[in-house]
C-alpha cells in the first residue's frame, strides 16, 4: 500500500469551523501528490484518488462553508479525478470495487462535496459493460422513486445522476429518456441528460432547444449557454458557438479571466478581435474593458477604452505608474483619464494624495512622451470649473481660483 501523505491530513472531522483556508490548501497538496505519482504509475495514483475522495466529505464536515471558495476546491477536485480513475489500467474486479467505494462515499456524502461523482458515473466505470451493470443496480430504486413523484410524494435518490450517467454511457439511450417523461418535476442536473441524449445522436438543436424548454425557473441562462456551447464545440459548429453562446457562457470573476478562458477555448480568434467581441457584450461600458486591453499590451485600445466610459481613477492611475518608463504616452493618457474620471465624480475612497500622484504622473508621462502642451492642455480642461469635482481637484493641486 502506498504511504500516502494525505492520509493522515484528512482525518475525520480534522478541519475545525474556520479551516476553510486551511482545507483548501490540503487539497491542493493532495492533488500535488496524487499528479507527482500519476506520472509514474497511473493505476496507484488512481487508487489514491479514490482514497481521497472516501476522506474528503468526512474531513470537511465542520468547516464553514459559506464562502463557495471551498466548494469550488472540492469541485475542481473531483473533475481532475474522476479523469484519473476512469482511465486508470486496471482490471474489471479493481474497478468494480473502487466504484463501490465510491457509491459508499457518495451515500455518506454530508456535507454534500463530491455529489459531482454522480455526473461522472458512467466514466468511472470505463467501459459500456460496467456501465450497463451498475444501470441493472440502480434501475430498480429510481424507478420507485420516479412513481413516487408522479403520486405528489417527496422522494430522493442520491444515485439519480449516477443511474443516468451509466445509462448514457452503456448507450441505454431509450430507457433514459423513458425516465425523465416520468419525472414530473426535474431538475437541471437530471433533464440534461435527456439533452445529451439528442446531442450523441446528432442532434443538436434539437438538444439545445431541449435544454431550454425543460430547464426551469431556477436554472441559470448561463448555465444553458454552457451546455449549449459544449454541444456545438463537439459537433465542431464553432463559429455558432462563439457566436451564440460563448460569451454567456465563459462568465468568470473579472474581465480578464472572462478574456483568457474564451482565449484559451477559441485560439483561432485574435487578442484585439477578441476584445472587441467582449466590448461590444457591454454597451455604454466599454471602459471596464481598459485593464484587460493593458495587460494585453494593446495600448492603443487601452487608451480609447480609458476615455470611453468611467474607470477606475486608481486603476488608471496604477496602469501610468507602470508604463511610465516604456510606454509615456500611454501613461501620460491613463494618468489625464484618471483626473477626467476624478473631476466627473467617479472613484471610491479618493483623496488629495490620489489626486497629487495622477497629476505627477501625467505631467512625467507628458515630459517623456514629449507632449507636455498637450498634456498641459487636456489638464487646464478637467479643472474648468463646470465640473462636479473639479474644485476639489484644485484645491488638491494647491491651486488658487
Amino acid at each position: 500500500m502506498h504511504p500516502w501523505a494525505f492520509r493522515a491530513r484528512f482525518r475525520r472531522t480534522a478541519f475545525g469551523w474556520k479551516g476553510s483556508k486551511l482545507a483548501i490548501e490540503r487539497i491542493h497538496e493532495a492533488l500535488t501528490e496524487i499528479r507527482a505519482v500519476a506520472r509514474q504509475d497511473a493505476a496507484t495514483a488512481a487508487e489514491g484518488a479514490v482514497l481521497f475522495l472516501e476522506k474528503l466529505s468526512p474531513a470537511l464536515s465542520q468547516i464553514d462553508s459559506s464562502s463557495g471558495s471551498l466548494g469550488n476546491a472540492t469541485y475542481s477536485a473531483v473533475r481532475e479525478l474522476v479523469t484519473l480513475i476512469g482511465s486508470a489500467p486496471v482490471d474489471a474486479a479493481v474497478r468494480k470495487k473502487w466504484l463501490d467505494r465510491l457509491f459508499e462515499a457518495i451515500q455518506k456524502d454530508d456535507p454534500p462535496y463530491i455529489e459531482h461523482l454522480g455526473d461522472h458515473w458512467g466514466d468511472l466505470c470505463a467501459n459500456t459493460e460496467l456501465a450497463s451493470v451498475w444501470a441493472d443496480q440502480l434501475l430498480p430504486t429510481q424507478r420507485s422513486v420516479l412513481r413516487d413523484r408522479q403520486r405528489g410524494t417527496y422522494a430522493f435518490f442520491s444515485g439519480t445522476t449516477l443511474c443516468y450517467s451509466a445509462l448514457f454511457t452503456a448507450g441505454r439511450h431509450d430507457e433514459l429518456l423513458g425516465l425523465l417523461a416520468m419525472d414530473p418535476r426535474p431538475i437541471w442536473q437530471y433533464l440534461v441528460w435527456g439533452a445529451r441524449v439528442l446531442a450523441a445522436r446528432g442532434q443538436v438543436d434539437d438538444a439545445i432547444a431541449y435544454a431550454r424548454q425543460h430547464a426551469g425557473s431556477t436554472t441559470s441562462l448561463e448555465t444553458i449557454a454552457r451546455f449549449a456551447e459544449e454541444a456545438l464545440l463537439k459537433a465542431n459548429r464553432r463559429a455558432e458557438a462563439f457566436d451564440q453562446f460563448a460569451l454567456l457562457a465563459n462568465q468568470a470573476n473579472s474581465n480578464l479571466s472572462t478574456f483568457r478562458a474564451l482565449s484559451k477555448k477559441y485560439p483561432e480568434l485574435a487578442p484585439d478581435k477578441l476584445l472587441g467581441h467582449l466590448i461590444a457584450s457591454t454597451p455604454g461600458e466599454p471602459g471596464k474593458w481598459f485593464a484587460t486591453a493593458k495587460t494585453l499590451k494593446l495600448f492603443d485600445r487601452a487608451t480609447q477604452l480609458a476615455w470611453a466610459s468611467p474607470c477606475d481613477p486608481k486603476t488608471l492611475t496604477r496602469a501610468a505608474r507602470d508604463h511610465l518608463t516604456k510606454q509615456p504616452g500611454f501613461a501620460m493618457q491613463a494618468a489625464l483619464a484618471a483626473l477626467h474620471w476624478m473631476s466627473m465624480g467617479h472613484g471610491y475612497e479618493l483623496t488629495g494624495l490620489d489626486v497629487h500622484e495622477a497629476h505627477r504622473l501625467a505631467i512625467e508621462g507628458a515630459t517623456n512622451a514629449q507632449q507636455t502642451e498637450r498634456a498641459q492642455a487636456t489638464i487646464e480642461q478637467v479643472l474648468a470649473p463646470d465640473r462636479p469635482m473639479s474644485a476639489w481637484l484644485r484645491r488638491s493641486l494647491g491651486i488658487t481660483p
